[in-house]
């Protein structure tokens, strides 16, 4: 499916064919070159479609946000006064040879990026939950859980759950 990571995409790859995979989480049309910062779970990273790969330019047009695509291309050097220092990523980018849309997204009812209020986020909770600030509490919990549970099995504690010690979960497997 993947080589790499976006977020793990840098200068130790330059001049590297690599294989990404994501969503779209922007694209900009820039006088006939078309960019776009491809997410994943790692991060982001810059693609850059040049129309002279006349094919993979056309269906570069048709992405929009939150597309899931595969793309392969070689690692290259950001241009001097392009570099974003912000991402791990942000000195290099990616020029696509291949570009494989791997499904469509319909418009969504809020931009990734845009503060809504809590009860959008709430309906929508699958978009809500890609959002970077979202994506940390996860790790974070995850981070917690894992140590938790790694100094009780050190310690010679079962790990037990029964539906007597746990809350039930409504519209869980069991109910």
């Amino acid at each position: 499916m993947r080589s790499h990571y976006c977020g793990q995409v840098n200068e130790t790859l330059l001049g590297r064919d690599i294989t990404v995979a994501g969503w779209v989480h922007r694209r900009r049309d820039h006088g006939g070159v078309i960019f776009v910062d491809l997410r994943d779970r790692e991060g982001l990273l810059q693609i850059v479609f040049d129309p002279e790969a006349a094919s993979v330019f056309t269906e570069a047009e048709r992405l929009r946000n939150e597309f899931v695509v595969r793309v392969t291309g070689r690692v290259r050097e950001r241009p001097p006064g392009t570099v974003n220092t912000n991402l791990a990523s942000g000195r290099v980018e990616l020029v696509a040879r291949e570009l494989e849309l791997l499904n469509r997204s319909e418009p969504l009812p809020f931009q990734l990026d845009e503060q809504v209020g809590e009860e959008v986020r709430l309906r929508y909770r699958y978009l809500d939950l890609r959002r970077e600030v979202m994506t940390e509490r996860l790790r974070l919990r995850f981070s917690l859980t894992r140590s938790m549970r790694a100094y009780l099995d050190t310690h010679g504690f079962i790990d037990l759950e029964t539906p007597m010690l746990t809350k039930a979960t409504p519209e869980g497997a069991r109910d």
